[in-house]
């Protein structure tokens, strides 16, 4: 026991001989310093906060960016679980409860050194069973200084936990149709097997009189000319191939059944679906369904739909889709992990559609669509003092009823569509094309509008246009081996087209500092723009000093000022544009929004968007310089020089217009033939309409669109086509032989531009 003690005294009496010794040594060598110790500190890391994280994944969500939401969680979760079957998991659940979107708010979170809990509500906006709302939570783990997500299938619905799993019953009402202003349907879901498709094998037909009296039932139902009939299978007569001739309905069909089993060669079969009446009267407007595509189907899947739904793919079917099929109802089931139903967690009645009423008029659409049938090209008829579209037309057109495939033509159906020149394409409000002559009413405005020139400015419009140096450019009358117009007021320019005069005012605008004028102008007409109507369109182009197309390197010059006065250049506009401004002259100056739809009303009467007039714009011009134009567009077709005169001859319609004829760029192909009309009837009950027809490389304005412009306004006006076109035999039927100058042209000879 004493040994012990004495011991750490030993130790200490050393230690202390030896602190002596190393201080006698220093002293000896170095006077003695203080030493100075450090103050003592406590440095801190703020947490990172696990709400923000836990905000950071349901933004993810909300953005269905799965792969952001697996970066976020934990490694051993993302051991556990790859990212396919995490996204998988959230991809199934959006589809199987029909989930468009999501809400969340964060309600309350513990915190603890390395790990949190945050409990949030989510509301899952279903389709078919409207709101899920449910108060879950979400532990998160500290890992390398952040949050991160220790996830569970409780994370998105707590009655998924244990591998749960949700079924989705959903209960759709019909489709709803779509109507022309007076209530006549253009497009009819039938739920019934009552549609008929029909077509020939040409090699079965009888003899001749039994030929003959399969056309005119054919005719009857169809509503087409026997001979048209005839031409779709003339070609292939001694083949047994199939030729679609359309669609009707079976109490139609049932009208001549008996007579087609007699004469032979018609064969038909029924479906239900989709029934677009006259084989589409107005099919780039009105557009189609068709299944879902594989694409879409995703999509599609997550708003309730079934795989093999059909949805709107065009037009006013695509636009009012939602309207169209109505709130969808239904109920929404747990599952156990097997797969069996236990639990009902939703459920919804579903609510009635919204049919589409149009501002189309259906017989006024079929005879546009007639007129225009043998062309390429487009027409539109806009009421002239609100932008209602009255009918609308493009060519070749197609027949919607062939993408639906219970219909038994649809596969030899589509094929001939895919054969034609782009029918899909609706060249009325997507097609765009130089103006031609039919932009000098706003080259004529420009002129109007810069103080340059006045209505009776005269100029002496010569077989030539000198002005530029080192280039002729030519008037029409050199061509026609006509007489020089010579000394004409700016009217009688607008009046006889003189080609000249409008490069004059292309020329003298640009030299007097004015190079934007044109441009500008024409963006007052409204062109260069979309015009706000439901379906597509394209904006078109109006090329300026400082708007070129990418590809032109070289600067707007003299020469581009003078070939956009007369509509060429690089401009680009729509018939549907061009309709709009017409209609704008001829109302006073308003730029109207051409509008489709008439208004929505489902089957309890509940009506939405009831149409109204909505103003745009106005034209820039005064209303006498306004009235200067449009006193040049009467004498176009009332003047004895007028370049329409002789096409509307007869016709005891007050009419005001203007023919273009668009050059392509391509010296091989004939230019678009252009009319642009508008009526000043003022009748109480048949307000005045706009009329703009383009043909694509077919000639001159006045030989071709114009004669189409009158039979629009006959068919508007009187209810039929009245006249016949030059090149006709009987309305609906070409003559044989060729047109002679004096049919085309005579002393109201039209200008090519």
């Amino acid at each position: 026991m004493e040994r012990g003690q004495l011991m750490p005294r030993r130790a200490l009496i050393l230690l202390t001989a030896a602190l002596m010794l190393a201080g006698c040594s220093r002293s000896a060598s170095t006077p003695a310093a203080t030493a100075t110790l450090p103050e003592p500190s406590v440095r801190t890391v703020e947490a990172p906060d696990p709400e923000a994280t836990t905000a950071a994944f349901l933004e993810a969500w909300k953005q269905r960016d799965y792969a952001a939401m697996y970066a976020m969680l934990s490694p051993l979760t993302q051991d556990g679980l790859s990212q396919e079957d995490f996204s998988a998991r959230y991809q199934e659940v959006a589809t199987n409860a029909a989930i468009v979107g999501l809400d969340y708010a964060i309600v309350s979170s513990l915190l603890n050194p390395d790990r949190a809990q945050v409990r949030y509500r989510l509301t899952l906006h279903s389709a078919a069973v409207g709101d899920l709302v449910r108060e879950t939570y979400m532990d998160l783990n500290l890992h390398d200084g952040n949050w991160r997500i220790a996830w569970s299938e409780t994370t998105i619905l707590p009655e998924l936990a244990g591998g749960r799993g949700l079924r989705l019953n959903v209960v759709t009402p019909p489709r709803a149709n779509i109507y022309d202003r007076n209530g006549q349907a253009l497009a009819v879901q039938m739920t019934e097997p009552t549609v008929a498709t029909l077509w020939i094998v040409p090699n079965q037909i009888g003899d001749e009189d039994a030929e003959s009296a399969m056309l005119s039932a054919l005719a009857s139902i169809l509503d087409r000319r026997p001979e048209s009939i005839q031409a779709e299978y003339d070609a292939i007569r001694a083949f047994d191939w199939m030729t679609p001739l359309g669609e009707v309905t079976l109490e139609e069909l049932q009208r001549v059944s008996g007579t087609l089993a007699d004469t032979g060669g018609v064969n038909w079969s029924t479906y239900q679906g989709r029934y677009y009446l006259g084989q589409g009267l107005a099919p780039h407007a009105v557009g189609y369904v068709a299944q879902i595509q594989a694409e879409q189907l995703d999509e599609y899947l997550q708003q309730g739909y079934p795989q093999d739904a059909f949805v709107g793919q065009n037009g006013l079917e695509q636009i009012f889709e939602q309207e169209l099929r109505g709130q969808p109802g239904g109920t929404l089931y747990l599952t156990d992990p097997g797969g069996d139903t236990f639990e009902i967690l939703a459920q919804r009645e579903f609510e009635p559609p919204f049919a589409v009423y149009t501002n189309l008029d259906r017989e006024l659409q079929r005879h546009v669509r007639d007129a225009i049938s043998s062309f390429t090209g487009a027409a539109v008829v806009l009421e002239r003092d609100t932008g209602a579209v009255l009918a609308m037309a493009s060519s070749p057109d197609f027949d919607p009823n062939l993408f639906d495939w219970h219909n038994a033509a649809s596969n030899v159906g589509l094929q001939e569509i895919i054969q034609q020149n782009q029918p899909l394409i609706n060249r009325a409000t997507t097609g765009a094309y130089p103006l031609g002559s039919l932009f000098k009413i706003v080259t004529m405005g420009a002129a109007l509008d810069s103080g340059e020139f006045d209505p009776g400015t005269i100029y002496n419009c010569g077989h030539t246009f000198t002005e530029l140096a080192g280039v002729t450019l030519n008037d029409w009358t050199l061509e026609r081996e006509l007489p020089a117009q010579g000394e004409i007021s700016l009217v009688q320019a607008l009046e006889r087209s003189c080609n000249p005069y409008f490069y004059h005012i292309g020329l003298e605008l640009f030299e007097v500092g004015m190079p934007n004028a044109l441009r500008e102008m024409a963006e007052g007409f409204g062109l260069g723009q979309l015009t706000g109507i439901e379906i597509d369109e394209a904006e078109g182009f109006v090329p300026g000093p400082d708007h070129l197309p990418e590809a032109v390197v070289d600067p707007w010059a003299a020469r581009d000022a003078v070939n956009l006065a007369i509509g060429q250049s690089y401009l680009q506009a729509t018939p549907l544009q061009a309709a709009r401004y017409v209609a704008a002259v001829g109302n006073g100056g308003t730029l109207y929004r051409p509008q489709l739809v008439n208004r929505l009303e489902n089957a309890v009467g509940e009506v939405r968007d009831v149409f109204a007039p909505e103003a745009q714009g106005t034209l820039p011009l005064t209303d006498e310089q306004l009235a200067s134009i449009q006193q040049g567009m009467v004498a176009v077709v009332r003047a004895d020089k007028g370049t329409a005169r002789r096409r509307f001859l007869g016709l005891n319609i007050n009419i005001a217009g203007k023919t273009g004829t668009a050059q392509t760029g391509n010296e091989f192909t004939e230019p678009h033939s252009w009319f642009g009309a508008y009526t000043y009837e003022e009748r109480e009950n048949t307000p005045d309409i706009a009329v703009v027809v383009i043909l694509e490389n077919i000639g001159e304005g006045s030989e071709w669109a114009a004669p189409v412009v009158r039979r629009i306004i006959e068919s508007y006006f009187f209810g039929r086509p009245i006249s016949l076109y030059p090149w006709e035999s009987q309305i609906g039927v070409e003559r044989t032989e060729t047109p002679t100058p004096e049919d085309n042209g005579g002393d109201g000879t039209p200008e090519p531009g």
